[in-house]
């Protein structure tokens, strides 16, 4: 037996098999009478992920100036895990006080205000706010009555008359793409979106979704059993933040952010009081920070929360946090996912309740791409003073002051308060600077925006289609009539016609039309004629009556025909050739509406007047058939449906007796049916000559008119318009010089200089209607100054006070009891108290005071003023577009093209030069 021992074969049998024996033993051990603590034990830690948050991409000018960076700031944190339930209260109220005291931002989530004691959903305002916003595009509905997402999605599908057979996911599409309208509405279940939150902000505390604001804010106070020594208001700050704890859920080993970019009084209060904060924390961040403040907001763009519709495209698709803030709009929406980078994560061990037990390991984020725009931030700054500057001035009548010489305004438009202004490298299609004003603060948007910051940026008068928008860029989305510096597409239409631009013809001051007189600005304002004038004078004087006949190829003093191939249809295809009308391919958000199209005009008018037949069906249609939606739509539509035939008025109005109008409307409803709309229809030889002078239908943004400019001044050149330049060390948008595919074909090369010499000639020219700013500018400029009509009255604020204002001239001896009577009773019908004072004053007047009476003490919308350039007229380099709201007179913003023109071309520094050469000479 020993011998066997002594087998060295044995002894490795015998040592496995111990060794097998122990091992089963240990694991029969660990399985089986001591597995139930280890799984316990096992259950009890988890490991978890937390994101570390990768710094933005910066964004920068290009030369590498900062225009939107990363700056380290503190925020304010509470640590779940660290918290005692019973002294959240004191907690939460104490912290909050500090936050408030020191005018600090924080995290509000709670979706419950409090107002006068009254208590409101924010989820209900949403929905009212967008309602009130947005009322222009629901004419004629009774917006009382949406009270859910369905009759709000198919009133605003009816009213922008968008194909009924297509789905509600291709009609959300048309209302986004074409009409920029977002309603707040799921397509997938037809209920406000607002309302969706509200559900689930109830249904996550397990309450009854039908409790209102005051029941659900009491029934939260006695959940979380908050004594009833605490007020409202502290109660609310304890609500608050139980509310982003409660978000956290299994979490807590994340921290909760309540509060960023805090100040260093803040932090030290916070720290002076921290044995009464438990759980509250410190630690430093780096968020957003535009160092230039304002300059080149909209181009920029600006930062926000992930909204519901976005929550699931960015959290579930993308893996952001739900807290994470995204670009909004300009290049940091664009290029938000360049901008983003890729986030670091932080491995701990967690106890299963989600607190913290032990730090893993950790990996780095890994930064955004910078981005790097075209524009040269010290124009840019130019661009925007200079606008600013000019716009203070034109307000007043007073003097724009410029090194290169002041020019005075000799007439006031007070309402002269929005603008852009647009250049562009005319050989590369580079945005140089794109300046608009009012402007907007992206710092505001950092760590997200404060409602009443958000208040400011607002429109002041949401009743005024032009009342400024800080927040809207109208460089690249309003589109208006572009006035004379349109012509240049009118002349050189005709050029490649057959007109010989040396051919004068007779300016005689105006043509009539129909009893309609169409004359030349010269004419209307000083009863003048500018005489013979040929294509280079016409340009440079801006004479409409050249204009007239060369689009309609007739010339109207003599009476007979031009020899040359021209209509309406040549003009918009020229205009449509210069990419007027169509997206110039802009890295940000751009609006386009195309050409005016003759045959569009018709359909245009049809839906004017179903629009404005919806929205007086209850002035002029029978009470029993405004019950039947149905029945007033088919009405509506048939009576639209008679414009192509335009019957006579005696056909219409036994018609429109046939229908449910009523007796006393039916010769008022056929005159404005007959004369407002069926003979305004069709295409005219006026609305012809409207569109050779730039006005009528066309819509262009500054930056369509700018590229077309630049298109001109480069011999026909048409560039895809950028403003990046490069995405990290890789180039974007550079374009190549005078590609040859983007040359525009054209009969005759050589008729674009004619028409770029007319530009020079409203400079340098003897009359120019530039002559008088730049005739001793350094540089040769060739330019051409606009001015487009806006019709319209501007609408007050309040309407109501605006009536009783003047209701002594209005209506003298009207009865103002009974006016106050009648006017409470149509309130409860339109719903709006301005139209129901309206309503009752025609009433008590029997029609004689009229729509027109009542607005006469309301002033009339000002003309835009434009001014379009290039520089220099030998090589030209960049072209110059600026535009004024109401700015009365094209030349009255090309101050601020000369500000610009002499910042690019360094005139200054030029001068200088030769100051010091002539020096040492001496």
């Amino acid at each position: 037996m020993l011998e066997k021992l002594k087998d060295r074969h044995n002894q490795m049998m015998i040592f496995f098999t111990l060794f097998i024996m122990i091992l089963f033993m240990r694991l029969f051990i660990l399985t089986i009478i001591e597995g139930n603590e280890y799984k316990k034990k096992a259950d009890e830690i988890r490991i978890k992920k937390i994101p570390i948050t990768a710094q933005r991409g910066e964004i920068r000018d290009r030369y590498g100036r900062p225009l939107a960076v990363n700056k380290p700031s503190f925020t304010v944190q509470i640590m779940k895990n660290e918290l005692i339930d019973e002294k959240i209260n004191g907690i939460s109220v104490k912290l909050l006080n500090i936050l408030q005291k020191n005018g600090e931002k924080y995290n509000d989530n709670l979706p419950i205000e409090i107002e006068n004691e009254q208590f409101y959903y924010t989820f209900d305002k949403e929905i009212k706010d967008w309602i009130d916003k947005n009322k222009y595009f629901l004419e004629g509905v009774d917006v009382d009555r949406i009270n859910n997402g369905e009759k709000l999605f198919n009133a605003l599908r009816k009213n922008l008359e968008i194909d009924p057979k297509l789905t509600v996911f291709e009609a959300q599409s048309i209302m986004q793409k074409e009409h920029e309208i977002y309603p707040p509405i799921s397509v997938k279940t037809m209920k406000f979106i607002p309302q969706m939150k509200k559900e689930n902000f109830l249904k996550k505390y397990s309450l009854d979704k039908k409790l209102d604001a005051r029941e659900a804010f009491f029934a939260l106070k006695e959940k979380f059993k908050i004594p009833n020594s605490y007020s409202n208001d502290n109660t609310r700050k304890i609500l608050i933040v139980r509310n982003e704890l409660k978000d956290q859920g299994y979490r807590q080993y994340q921290p909760v952010k309540l509060a960023m970019n805090v100040n260093e009084k803040t932090i030290a209060e916070i720290e002076e009081n921290n044995m009464d904060l438990p759980g509250v924390n410190i630690e430093v961040e780096p968020i957003r920070y535009y160092p230039n403040d304002n300059l080149a907001s909209h181009s920029i763009g600006y930062l926000g929360k992930i909204s519901d519709v976005e929550i699931e495209k960015y959290t579930k698709e993308l893996g952001y946090l739900q807290s994470d803030l995204i670009g909004k709009d300009g290049i940091e929406h664009v290029f938000e996912n360049e901008l983003k980078g890729k986030d670091g994560a932080k491995y701990v061990e967690v106890d299963v309740y989600g607190r913290l037990v032990n730090t893993l390991r950790q990996e780095a984020p890994k930064k955004g791409k910078n981005i790097y725009l075209t524009i040269d931030t010290k124009l840019q700054k130019v661009a925007e003073d200079s606008l600013k500057h000019a716009l203070e001035q034109i307000q007043k009548g007073g003097t724009f002051k410029s090194k290169w010489g002041d020019y005075k305004y000799s007439e006031a438009y007070p309402h002269a308060t929005s603008g852009a202004v647009v250049v562009l490298d005319v050989n590369t299609g580079e945005v140089l600077a794109l300046a608009n004003y009012p402007s907007f603060d992206p710092n505001l948007f950092a760590t997200g925006i404060l409602s009443k910051d958000w208040k400011t940026l607002q429109g002041e008068n949401p009743r005024d289609q032009l009342s400024p928008l800080p927040l809207f860029n109208v460089a690249t989305k309003t589109a208006v009539q572009p006035g004379s510096i349109f012509k240049m597409i009118t002349g050189l239409a005709a050029l490649e016609g057959g007109m010989n631009p040396s051919q004068k013809l007779y300016d005689n001051g105006h043509i009539m039309l129909g009893g309609k007189s169409y004359g030349c600005w010269i004419w209307n304002d000083y009863h003048g004629k500018h005489g013979w004038v040929d294509l280079f004078k016409a340009l440079e004087v801006s004479c409409n009556y050249y204009f007239y006949n060369v689009s309609t190829a007739w010339d109207h003093y003599k009476n007979k025909p031009l020899n040359i191939d021209m209509n309406v249809d040549k003009i918009l295809k020229y205009a449509s050739m210069f990419g007027l009308g169509q997206r110039t391919g802009i890295e940000i958000s751009e609006s386009a509406y195309g050409v005016p199209d003759p045959k569009r005009k018709m359909k245009s008018t049809e839906n004017s007047l179903i629009r404005i037949l919806r929205l007086k069906q209850k002035e002029y249609f029978k009470d029993e058939i405004l019950q039947n939606e149905e029945e007033i739509e088919n009405q509506i539509h048939e009576i639209a449906g008679w414009i192509k035939e335009n019957p006579s008025r005696g056909t219409l109005i036994k018609r429109i007796e046939k229908l449910d109008v009523k007796e006393d409307k039916v010769v008022s409803l056929t005159d404005m049916i007959k004369y407002s709309y069926f003979n305004q229809s069709k295409w005219t030889k006026g609305d012809t000559f409207n569109l050779a002078i730039g006005q009528g239908e066309h819509s262009y943004t500054p930056l369509q008119m700018t590229n077309y400019i630049a298109t001109l001044a480069n011999g026909g050149y048409k560039n895809k318009v950028s403003i990046v330049r490069k995405v990290g060390e890789k180039n974007q948008s550079i374009m190549m010089k005078k590609d040859s595919k983007n040359k525009l074909d054209l009969k005759n090369d050589v008729n674009l200089s004619y028409v770029k010499q007319g530009m020079a000639n409203v400079t340098q020219g003897e009359e120019g209607t530039g002559r008088r700013l730049f005739m001793n500018f350094p540089i040769k400029v060739a330019g051409k100054t606009g001015t487009a009509q806006k019709s319209g009255k501007i609408q007050p604020k309040d309407e109501v006070a605006y009536l009783n204002k003047h209701l002594k001239w209005i209506a003298p001896n009207i009865d103002r009891e009974l006016l106050e009577r009648k006017t409470n009773e149509y309130k409860e019908e339109y719903h709006d108290d301005g139209v129901a004072m309206r309503q009752a004053i025609k009433d008590i007047t029997k029609g004689k005071v009229t729509n027109e009476l009542m607005d006469r003490f309301k002033e009339d919308y000002d003309n835009f003023a434009w001014f379009a350039s290039y520089a220099p007229i030998e090589k030209p380099q960049i072209a110059v577009v600026a535009l004024a709201f109401q700015g009365g007179h094209g030349g009255y913003i090309a101050p601020v093209a000369k500000e610009i023109m002499a910042e690019y071309f360094k005139i200054e520094e030029e001068y200088d030069k030769i100051i010091l050469k002539n020096t040492l000479v001496n």
